[in-house]
């Protein structure tokens, strides 16, 4: 067993780990960067990127499909060939992440493929093909262990060959049909995409609604859309045992039976936590995340980035966290983590976008809430784009200290919209002064002005 002294041990490259890895090496630190599987994470491979590539293709079918009331007859043919073929050589590189292993080393990231863990404060082990190998860090340990796709013990399921969002990636081609466990944010995106493409969709949720951590009006819309366009969505029951010969059959606890050639567990996410070493630091091994600082300290020269901290699942929380850490190392005085503000977009059509709390949220944190909601159909964007113009505008605003302290958005280009309303809710700018701006006339971003006037403060 060798045994090396370095300055920062990062245990998994998804993108935050990536970030702080690549920016403490040009500070001029010895880093080594740790990775069992892709250097770059779960986003550019099997998820934020060939997903979205998957989501355009998906929508340009259904924007052409709107022409028939808009413009003219069109022919629309679907190809899943050339969304294949996109995600293989553009996104992915054929799941090649050179790219990402020659940024770092050019920076002067030394990369060791292997399983990472803990061995104590600042001590890291990694088993690799070559060997075990040890290594002391002095300035200490960056944890990016990230998520994988959480299946529920469903009797009959694991020894089926379903598919979760990393097999999707790698799709060729599509089946008849398909049915897809869980209406979170990946099943119904994917769900979407691939009844546009022709494929016969069937969504079960256990859950009383689909996108259920979102507001109940936005997850209205959604279920709307859905339903227009032929997917079809069973909601509040759940799935008591999956068979598979030769197709899928998933027995419910009310009694029916939904059928598809191919079945997507699209259940969550599961924090890679286990066998990570973190009873050698005096963290709970057992524990569903890790618990962190403003700093993004987890404990005594250790931090922790992404998935596993419990902030959300986002690229962009990750690699925020991940700035957070390089400043720390660096003896820097930059911000601290505030999540206050924390945005995020589901790339359904509509896109479905929100920043800070929920109305229930904020109703659960003692503030005295008032909201309001504006239609997009209604506004005259929306009365303009006619065709695919579902969605909704709502503010949630702290009635005492007159500011909004979250906000949903559910329309064309929904994550483009959000922008004004993340600003809002970060800087905390008065509902007043939010009253006495400009709103381009016509947009989508207008129908914000209308929410705002309604919430009568």
């Amino acid at each position: 067993m060798s045994e090396q002294n370095v300055d920062i041990v990062v245990i998994g490259l998804g993108p935050g780990g990536e970030y702080a890895a690549q920016k403490l090496a040009e500070a001029g630190l010895a880093v080594v960067g740790v990775e069992r599987a892709l250097v770059g994470g779960e986003c550019p491979f099997y998820g934020c990127i060939p997903s979205k590539m998957m989501i355009r293709a998906a929508d340009t079918l259904a924007e052409a499909r709107r022409a028939t009331s808009l413009g003219g007859e069109v022919d629309v043919r679907p190809d899943w060939g050339l969304v294949a073929t996109r995600i293989d050589k553009q996104a992915t590189n054929h799941w090649d992440d050179s790219s990402h292993t020659s940024r770092l080393e050019a920076a002067g990231v030394r990369i060791v493929r292997g399983q990472g863990r803990l061995d104590g404060p600042g001590r890291v082990v990694v088993d690799t093909d070559a060997g075990v190998q040890t290594y002391v860090a002095a300035r200490g340990v960056v944890l990016n262990a990230g998520t994988e796709p959480a299946v529920p013990p469903v009797d009959g399921l694991a020894g089926t060959p379903y598919w979760t969002n990393r097999e999707v990636m790698r799709l060729t081609e599509l089946p008849d049909s398909l049915a897809v466990l869980g209406g979170g944010p990946i099943g119904a995106e994917l769900a979407q995409a691939f009844a546009r493409f022709g494929v016969r969709v069937t969504v079960v949720e256990m859950a009383e609604r689909i996108l259920g951590p979102v507001e109940p009006e936005a997850s209205a819309v959604i279920a709307d859309v859905f339903a227009r366009e032929g997917i079809e969505v069973v909601t509040g029951v759940e799935v008591t045992r999956v068979t598979h010969d030769g197709g899928f059959a998933l027995l419910l606890a009310d009694g029916r039976t939904v059928e598809a050639e191919q079945l997507l567990v699209a259940t969550g996410r599961r924090p890679n936590l286990a066998g990570l070493g973190l009873e050698t630091v005096g963290l709970d091994p057992g524990a569903r995340t890790i618990e962190t600082d403003e700093r993004q300290r987890a404990g005594e020269r250790l931090w922790a980035v992404g998935d596993i901290t419990g902030k959300g699942q986002f690229t962009h929380v990750s690699m925020y966290q991940g700035e957070i850490v390089v400043g720390d190392v660096l003896g820097g005085d930059g911000p601290t983590a505030d999540y206050r503000a924390l945005s995020w977009v589901t790339f359904t059509d509509p896109e479905v976008a929100a920043v800070g709390l929920s109305e229930r949220q904020a109703r659960d944190a003692g503030i005295r809430v008032v909201t309001a909601l504006a239609d997009i159909p209604e506004s005259t964007r929306g009365w303009i784009h006619q065709a695919g113009n579902d969605g909704i505008v709502k503010v949630v605003a702290d009635a005492d200290r007159g500011i909004l302290v979250g906000a949903t958005v559910v329309a064309p280009y929904g994550g483009e919209v959000l922008g004004l309303l993340a600003t809002a809710v970060h800087a905390e700018v008065p509902v007043a002064t939010l009253r006495r701006m400009h709103f381009a006339y016509p947009t989508f971003h207008r129908t914000i002005e209308t929410a705002l006037d309604s919430l009568g403060l």
